[in-house]
Formats: structure tokens, C-alpha cells, sequence
């Protein structure tokens, strides 16, 4: 009996445990989800609070795999970095958790950094919910906001850009790895003109939580897709996952899988406040080797096929 008893506190533990996590995801899912379509831009700079990420340091996935974060090279906070996030995926969680959160103790990996994710611009016309998300350090995907950030005199401003964005959810199936990079280069032009270091990160798993309908490029669906996109920002997909009660019942929750976010080494750029256009390709290059070179290095130990590679559009 006394046996029995003991067992009990932490089977009562982990029910608890359980529960949390599930309620963290899903107030992840509703925030995700929680949209406005409001086109106008605003110049807004992203306020994160240590209370409100410390608060908020439980992954908001309810799995056994909670979410990882790598660090491959050392970001010294006497500089400042433009971070390049792949893939997007559906909510881009690894994302999310690693950077908007100490779900991984960020800001020890990384003493000195001050993070802002950015995001749609859209969503910062809710009040509450702007405000919601600035305490998360989140700002808006905006050309004013970011060089607000990297023109602050306190150096160790990080900036994390989703660089393959709306276009790049559209290929969020499992399996996948396509990014949409290879003409987007307005984040290496901003690195140039601040002299921020350019720093890949990859989310392996992100596809992986997430089911979604594909359709095919030239189908009809797509096409609305796209046309959907060029009005409001961002692609309507058709997505599931696991429920609020049962990992076997369709939901909105992630699914269990292994979720790991590697940082790679900062690549140094030059402060060119008008940079040429074989400088920004030169750095795009390098930047795409570099993602790349870090996709194979750590794909194996996250759980990818040796004949899987990344594939540019």
C-alpha cells in the first residue's frame, strides 16, 4: 500500500502536465487562428516583456517531443543579426516556441540578444491582441519597423524574419522540404544596409505536425490560393491535426512529432546604406550555401532521409 501510494503523486503530476500542455497549444491554435484582415500597415517596434515570454515558457504543443533548440555557432550581442527562419509551415511552432518564449531557455543560449519576430503587419490592428503580441517581442513584417530595431544604439538586436512567408505554407506537407527563397532577398538587402549578420535557422519537423491539402500548381484551388494571398497577406489552406482530448480524433492541435530549431553561424555583411545588386546576390548566395550546408549537416540527427535536400523555388 505504501508502494501504491507513492506512485501516486506522480501519476497525479503527469495528468497535470498533460493538461497544461494541452491548454498551452491550444491557446497557441486560437491565437494563430484569432486573424484580423485589415490591410493597413503600422510602424510599430516589438515590445517583448520578460514577464510575459517566462510566463509563457510552456512549448504549446502537447507532446512528448517538446521542442528543441540547437545552437551550432555562438551571436556575440556586441553585433546585431538578421535571423532567416525555414520553413514556414502552417503556424511556424518551432519558431514560436524557440524564439518567442523560453520554452528552451533562449536567453541563456543567447546572453546579451534582444529577439523580435516578425510577423503580419495585419495582426497589429487589434488592440488587445496587438499588444498580446508585442509582449511576445513579435513586430511587424514591415520595412519601417525592422529598421527601427537595427537602428537601435543598444547593439544584440536580433530580428527573425520567416523569409519564405505566406507562399511557403502552401508546401507545409509532410515529407516536405521547399522553401520559397531563391528571388526573396529583401532580408538580405535590410542586413546590408544595418551591417547585421545574416543567421539560418531551419525548424526540422515543422511540416511534420501538421496534415494539409495540396493542390496542384496549376489547379484552380491554388490559383484562388494565390489570388487570396495578393489580397490579404497571407494563403487560406485546408489543415488538421489531433484533437483537444485524443491523439486518433481530428483537431486543431499539433500532432506529436519531434520538433528541433537549429541556429547556424552568423555569415558577416558590410554596411552598404545603398547596396548594389550584385552585393545583395552576393550575399544572398552566401546565405543560401549556408542554409543549405546546415540542412545537411543536421538533417540525419533530426530524423530526415540521407536523399532528402532542400529544394529552392
Amino acid at each position: 500500500m505504501g508502494a501504491s501510494e507513492a506512485q501516486l503523486p506522480s501519476s497525479t503530476k503527469t495528468l497535470q502536465k498533460q493538461r497544461l500542455e494541452t491548454l498551452g497549444a491550444s491557446l497557441y491554435v486560437l491565437s494563430f487562428l484569432f486573424i484580423d484582415l485589415t490591410l493597413e500597415s503600422v510602424r510599430v517596434e516589438g515590445n517583448a516583456f520578460q514577464l510575459a515570454s517566462s510566463l509563457l515558457c510552456l512549448p504549446p504543443l502537447n507532446m512528448s517531443n517538446t521542442p528543441k533548440l540547437v545552437k551550432t555557432a555562438e551571436l556575440p550581442p556586441d553585433q546585431n543579426y538578421v535571423l532567416g527562419a525555414h520553413p514556414h509551415g502552417v503556424m511556424s511552432t518551432g519558431i514560436a516556441c524557440n524564439f518567442c518564449t523560453e520554452c528552451n531557455d533562449f536567453s541563456r543560449q543567447f546572453p546579451g540578444l534582444r529577439c523580435s519576430t516578425a510577423t503580419l503587419a495585419g495582426l497589429f490592428q487589434l488592440p488587445v491582441y496587438r499588444d498580446y503580441l508585442m509582449s511576445l517581442g513579435l513586430c511587424p513584417v514591415n520595412r519601417q519597423s525592422l529598421d527601427f530595431i537595427l537602428s537601435q544604439p543598444q547593439r544584440g538586436q536580433a530580428v527573425v524574419i520567416l523569409v519564405g512567408g505566406a507562399h511557403e505554407s502552401l508546401y507545409a506537407a509532410p515529407g516536405e522540404h521547399c522553401l520559397t527563397l531563391r528571388n526573396r532577398k529583401g532580408f538580405v538587402r535590410l542586413a546590408l544596409t544595418h551591417g547585421a549578420s545574416l543567421v539560418p535557422v531551419y525548424s526540422f519537423g515543422e511540416n511534420e505536425i501538421f496534415r494539409m491539402k495540396t493542390f496542384a500548381p496549376d489547379s484552380w484551388q491554388r490559383r484562388c490560393q494565390t489570388a487570396f494571398k495578393e489580397l490579404f497577406g497571407f494563403s487560406p489552406c485546408i489543415f488538421w491535426g489531433r484533437s483537444l482530448s485524443s491523439a486518433n480524433s481530428w483537431g486543431l492541435l499539433p500532432f506529436a512529432r519531434p520538433l528541433t530549431t537549429v541556429v547556424g553561424s552568423p555569415i558577416p555583411v558590410p554596411r552598404r546604406f545603398n547596396p548594389t545588386k550584385e552585393e545583395v546576390d552576393h550575399y544572398h548566395t552566401l546565405y543560401m550555401e549556408a542554409l543549405e550546408q546546415l540542412f545537411e549537416e543536421h538533417k540525419e540527427s533530426c530524423g530526415v532521409p540521407a536523399s532528402t535536400h532542400l529544394t529552392f523555388i
